[in-house]
């Protein structure tokens, strides 16, 4: 099985409308970002597309996380982003994040602006002749339901 196959097996956990909006902006920010690897991760609580820039998981700039009930945009080195217009959240040391209600918000300029900004701003930046890649770096045994009705608190096997 392919990468983007796993990946299609992944997101068809999802509620259809969840699914739809990961999809989405997947293409966005491979419009974006379309020399970066992605790095899968279909780990306990969520399923994480990373972009980055080489092979090493330490140098993602980005990532889409599916929730059940969201998606959202992180900035994985968005600590030190310039932020004006209170887009970001989360306060932790590293990774700040946008959440995609809707997936549009990745076409607002305020948005486009951060993703450029955390680009240029990279650790390590974006090979422009990389082809872009796609890699399933980890698929946790245990997970949570990835539906919003169905979730018990309890892992489950699938």
């Amino acid at each position: 099985m392919t990468a983007e196959q796993e990946l299609k097996k992944f997101m068809a956990k999802y509620e259809p409308g969840i699914a739809a909006q990961g999809r989405k902006a997947l293409g966005k920010m491979r419009k974006m970002v379309p020399n970066a690897i992605e790095m899968v991760y279909d780990n306990f609580n969520w399923l994480v597309i990373g972009f980055v820039p080489n092979e090493r998981p330490s140098d993602a700039v980005f990532s889409i996380l599916l929730a059940p009930d969201h998606v959202t945009l992180c900035f994985l080195q968005g600590s030190s982003l310039p932020d004006p217009g209170k887009r970001l959240q989360g306060g932790g040391k590293l990774v700040r994040n946008v959440r995609l209600e809707p997936v549009e918000v990745l076409d607002e300029p305020e948005i486009r602006e951060l993703i450029q900004v955390a680009m240029n701003r990279a650790r390590v930046g974006f090979d422009p002749k990389m082809k872009r890649k796609m890699v399933v770096r980890a698929v946790s045994k245990k997970q949570r339901s990835r539906r919003v009705g169905a979730r018990t608190g309890r892992g489950r096997k699938g």
